[in-house]
């Protein structure tokens, strides 16, 4: 039987805010802790306390003196961790970011974890990769 691509959301957008609540749910979303992302973080966690790392929102240290492309870039090994092949049943294959343009070092970067596909969009990018063989 085949199963869904496990997708992963990854907001670098420090004044996303409220639009949380248009993206798809039971989908995982890592967001940057800043003060307007905050408050939709912990609404959310208090309207779905049933969920777990692979459905919830997490949120992620903001370094202010940095690009939402080296926020993502910073932040992708520990994304990787909680959603690869070795947390996640499947792992994920697709990562929606939202808050940066896809650059030739994010391509280069995800590249190098086999992602081989990239879309660009007007909040950020796609990126897919194959689902790893057993």
């Amino acid at each position: 039987m085949a199963t869904l691509p496990h997708k992963v959301y990854v907001v670098v957008d420090r004044n996303f805010g409220e639009r949380v609540a248009s993206l798809e749910k039971k989908v995982p979303v890592w967001i940057v802790d800043t003060p307007s992302n905050k408050p939709v973080a912990l609404r959310r966690w208090k309207e779905s306390q049933s969920v777990d790392h692979l459905t919830g929102i997490t949120t992620f240290d903001d370094i202010y003196s940095t690009s939402p492309e080296e926020l993502f870039l910073a932040e992708l090994d520990t994304i990787d961790l909680h959603h690869g092949s070795y947390s996640a049943t499947p792992p994920y294959t697709i990562l929606e970011v939202v808050g940066s343009p896809l650059t030739a070092n994010i391509e280069s970067t995800l590249g190098r974890c086999g992602f081989n596909e990239f879309r660009e969009s007007r909040l950020g990018f796609t990126a897919k990769r194959p689902e790893p063989k057993d």
